[in-house]
């Protein structure tokens, strides 16, 4: 039986899960918007488009699978359903944080200002390295996911609680050794990108920083543009590197079953885990003029209408 606290937990990450849908929409359709008519698509364009499509895919899941968890329980005990739900979670997962990172790593190459040879040879190549890097992406978070079908969910201990999870709701199982080391080897490489994440944000804040500094010794007292910007693009990435962290987290969390069934634990990560993917598109909005105008044309688009169908 699903206590309140856990009940709660999986509204508010509903709420999160759609307003992330809604978010992510947007940035597709104003990245696909510009890149209409264009024979090759900006690098940053193909990075965000498939950032975007993988959440927008993986918070419909996530929608789908709470209102399950909450509505028909029992939809979930199915041992071949639990399969099918844990690697599709996975690999939507997965996918998303290697984009993430990509993304992260394609802002430190084009924003920071490093003159060593290895950082050119990427500024200069970057382009043409990004198709490889999406595709490359797929594949590991792909790999990653399929030793999730041949998990043994048949070797139960004598537990009936139903075991809460973001993906599906399970049985405390058992798994074969060599299996669970299969499936240690194959997720070992999810710790590569958050290891770029890290690093490329890291080096991304202490440029701008610096160049930062830089601009306010020599500031004549007014305001300056460009100093705001910079100080917001800090943030910006700050605010990346913590919600992407934070992801990586509760997405291993999930995906081994740390927590007991149905535990405070276990209905917090729930929250966090909807959250951040949707935290991280707002701020991707909010720092990107061409995201923010599109909702704005929209609205204006609506009101036309209205007035219109009101005369």
């Amino acid at each position: 039986m699903m206590t309140s606290f856990a009940l709660l937990c999986l509204s508010i990450a509903i709420i999160e899960s759609l307003a992330g849908i809604l978010g992510n929409g947007i940035i597709l359709a104003a990245s696909l918007t510009s890149c209409t008519g264009s024979k090759t698509w900006p690098p940053y364009d193909m990075i965000v488009i498939s950032l975007s499509s993988s959440k927008l895919i993986l918070q419909s899941w996530n929608t789908l699978d709470f209102l399950m968890n909450i509505f028909y329980e029992p939809f979930f005990y199915k041992e071949n359903l639990l399969t099918v739900t844990k690697i599709i979670f996975t690999l939507l997962s997965y996918s998303s944080l290697w984009f993430g990172a990509w993304l992260s790593v394609f802002y430190c190459i084009k924003v920071a200002s490093f003159t060593q040879h290895f950082f050119i040879w990427l500024k200069l190549r970057i382009a043409r390295l990004v198709p490889w890097m999406l595709l490359t992406s797929w594949l590991c978070s792909f790999i990653a996911a399929i030793p999730f079908a041949w998990d043994v969910y048949s070797v139960h201990k004598n537990i009936t609680v139903p075991l809460f999870m973001t993906n599906s709701s399970a049985r405390r199982t058992t798994r074969k050794d060599s299996l669970g080391l299969l499936i240690l080897l194959c997720n070992a490489a999810i710790g590569l990108p958050l290891m770029l994440s890290v690093v490329s944000n890291i080096l991304l804040i202490r440029s701008l920083w610096i160049h930062t500094r830089e601009m306010q010794n020599n500031a004549s007292g007014f305001r300056d543009p460009s100093l705001e910007a910079h100080m917001k693009a800090i943030k910006s990435v700050f605010s990346f590197l913590i919600l992407y962290i934070i992801f990586f987290i509760c997405v291993l969390i999930i995906v081994f079953n740390a927590f007991l069934p149905l535990s405070n634990g276990d209905s917090i990560f729930v929250v966090l885990m909807a959250a951040c993917p949707t935290a991280h598109t707002l701020v991707l909005i909010w720092s990107n003029p061409k995201f923010r105008e599109l909702p704005a044309r929209i609205w204006q688009h609506t009101n036309c209408h209205i007035r219109t169908a009101s005369m």
